[in-house]
């Protein structure tokens, strides 16, 4: 008779946010996608509870009064005993929000303006490849075992995050207007780029760049491809940073130009 525990126990999920009539939607478009639903609106309180309670992720909203999503990794990955929680922040979307949310330490973001429905969609998403590793013909419907899929329903450090969360091998095909590139992986980390006449990190900072805020953008990875050699040195997460803080500091410059232009 065999002792092993059941593996289909119903995944606990930890909803922080202070609009109750948000979280009581969105807590039911989660428990529709399989999730157990605990909510709190405040941070501090929850967290009293994560030693005994372990849920499978946090999804905290980012503008909560006291302490929101940004300031959760701090307390959470600072303690050996809950650091294997990943945090998902849920913001009011803008251009800074994703590099704010990297930055911050959470391991994903979801824009609140999607509506219940796609956050939840989101959220069971990012844990199948987190929690089980990933598995295309999960997320897929479809005989391929590559994913694919369209830029505008997924922003591209949304895709290299998972890639590297669910530490896969393989290399992530990027075609858009702007850009035709390559991402190769090494058990989830990026180790070869090329874009255009650049190699390395340099590629991945223009492939990100470039690939950003793009709607007719397409991606496909290809699992178990190889590169023949090593040309990035930094950890995906780095690069992402750098890419989106260059396109914000491109951005001020062409404000503070258009405005002196103005004050002409």
């Amino acid at each position: 008779m065999s002792t092993q525990p059941a593996t289909n126990k119903t995944p606990r999920l930890l909803l922080i946010d202070s609009n109750v009539f948000f979280a009581k939607r969105l807590g039911d478009a989660l428990k529709n996608e399989g999730f157990d639903v605990v909510h709190n609106t405040q941070s501090s309180y929850a967290l009293t509870s994560l030693e005994w309670d372990t849920p499978a992720a946090i999804l905290c909203a980012t503008n909560l009064r006291e302490m929101g999503a940004f300031e959760l990794p701090k307390i959470i990955h600072g303690d050996a005993k809950t650091a294997h929680i990943p945090i998902i922040a849920m913001g009011d979307g803008g251009d800074q929000a994703l590099m704010a949310a990297f930055r911050a330490g959470c391991d994903d973001y979801v824009d609140r303006r999607l509506g219940p429905e796609n956050i939840a969609t989101h959220v069971r998403t990012f844990l199948k490849s987190h929690l089980e590793g990933f598995q295309p013909t999960q997320m897929l419907n479809s005989q391929e075992t590559a994913l694919s899929g369209s830029l505008s329903h997924l922003d591209l450090p949304g895709v290299v995050q998972m890639l590297c969360h669910s530490r896969q091998s393989g290399a992530l095909h990027i075609n858009a207007t702007e850009v035709d590139g390559v991402l190769f992986f090494e058990a989830g980390d990026i180790s070869h780029a090329e874009c255009g006449d650049l190699i390395g990190d340099d590629a991945v900072v223009r492939i990100v760049q470039n690939a950003q805020g793009l709607e007719n953008g397409v991606y496909k990875f290809i699992p178990g491809a190889e590169a023949t050699t090593r040309t990035v040195l930094r950890s995906a997460t780095d690069l992402m940073l750098d890419a989106l803080r260059q396109l914000d500091e491109r951005g001020e410059n062409e404000d503070d130009f258009g405005a002196t232009e103005g004050g002409q």
